[in-house]
C-alpha cells in the first residue's frame, strides 16, 4: 500500500471505525451477482477477460476480490487504512492478488493506465469532507479516474439518487442546515461507536443531467444511467425513490 493525504478526515475516521462491521451491512450481500453484472456490461463495451480494472473507494475489497477471482487484474484505492487492512487479509484468504493503494480519490495516481474502472456504493463519489466543494470534489475524482484509464475504457459508478433525496426532504431539513437543496449536500453525524466521539461528514446526491455534464467535462461519454440501488441492479429505468443511480460511461 502507498499513502496519500486526505481532505475527508470525517469519512476516513468513520470508515476506520466502521471497518470491522462493514461486511455485516445488508447492502454487501450481492457481491457475486454485482461482479457478474459489471463483467457483463463491460463485456458488451469490449472489455476482454483478464483486463485491468480500477476499483475506486474499494472498501473491504469485496468487488475487487470477486473480480480477481474471475481473472481480472484489480487495483483497489481507498481512503481508509482500516478498510484496506481487512481487504488485504480477505484477498489472502481468497488466494487472489490485488494491488491496494491508500489514497484520497481526488488525488491518487497509478503507475500505468488501466482498462476499466468502477466506483460502487458511493465509493468516494459524493462523500465530501468539511471543506470540499460539492462540484469540484466529484469533478476531481472523475478527472483522476480518466487520467488512470486508457481511451475507450468503460467505467461504472453508483451514486446517491438526487430525486429520492429531494422527495424525502422537509422544510425543517433545510432550515436546520441538515440539507442544502442548492448543492444537494446533506450533513450527517454518525453516532459514537466503541468509545469514539460522533463523526461529522457530508454526502452529496446527484441528478442524471448533472452527472452527464460532470462525466463529460472529465472526458467520458455517458452511455446509460440506470437504477443502481444495491440488490436491485439491472438495465432498468430509475425509480425516483431508490437510493442509488448507476452511470455507465466510456472514456474519450
Amino acid at each position: 500500500m502507498t499513502e496519500s493525504g486526505s481532505t475527508s478526515a470525517g469519512w476516513e475516521s468513520f470508515f476506520d471505525v466502521h471497518a470491522p462491521q462493514y461486511d455485516e451491512n445488508v447492502f454487501v450481500k450481492n457481491t457475486a451477482a454485482e461482479a457478474d453484472f459489471v463483467i457483463d456490461v463491460f463485456g458488451e463495451l469490449g472489455l476482454g477477460a483478464g483486463a485491468s480494472i480500477l476499483d475506486v473507494g474499494c472498501g473491504t475489497g469485496r468487488h475487487s476480490i470477486a473480480l480477481a477471482k474471475r481473472g481480472y487484474r484489480m487495483t483497489g484505492i481507498d481512503l481508509s487504512n482500516g478498510m484496506l487492512s481487512i481487504a488485504a487479509a480477505a484477498a489472502v484468504a481468497a488466494d487472489v492478488s490485488v494491488v491496494w493503494i491508500q489514497a484520497d480519490a481526488t488525488r491518487f495516481e497509478v503507475d500505468t493506465p488501466l482498462d476499466a474502472a468502477i466506483c460502487l456504493c458511493e465509493g468516494a463519489f459524493g462523500l465530501l469532507g468539511e471543506g470540499d466543494d460539492s462540484l469540484e470534489h466529484p469533478a476531481a475524482i472523475l478527472r483522476n479516474v480518466r487520467a488512470s484509464v486508457h481511451p475507450g475504457a468503460p467505467v461504472l459508478f453508483t451514486v446517491l439518487n438526487g430525486y429520492a433525496r429531494i422527495r424525502n426532504a422537509t422544510p425543517e431539513d433545510v432550515e436546520s442546515g441538515r440539507f442544502d437543496p442548492r448543492t444537494m449536500v446533506e450533513a450527517v453525524a454518525f453516532p459514537p461507536r466503541d468509545g469514539h466521539p460522533p463523526i461529522p461528514a457530508r454526502e452529496r446526491s446527484f441528478f442524471p443531467t448533472e452527472l452527464t455534464l460532470l462525466f463529460g467535462a472529465a472526458g467520458f461519454e455517458v452511455l446509460h444511467i440506470w437504477g443502481g440501488t444495491a440488490g436491485n441492479w439491472g438495465r432498468r429505468p430509475i425509480d425516483l425513490d431508490e437510493i442509488e443511480l448507476m452511470v455507465v460511461a466510456r472514456a474519450h
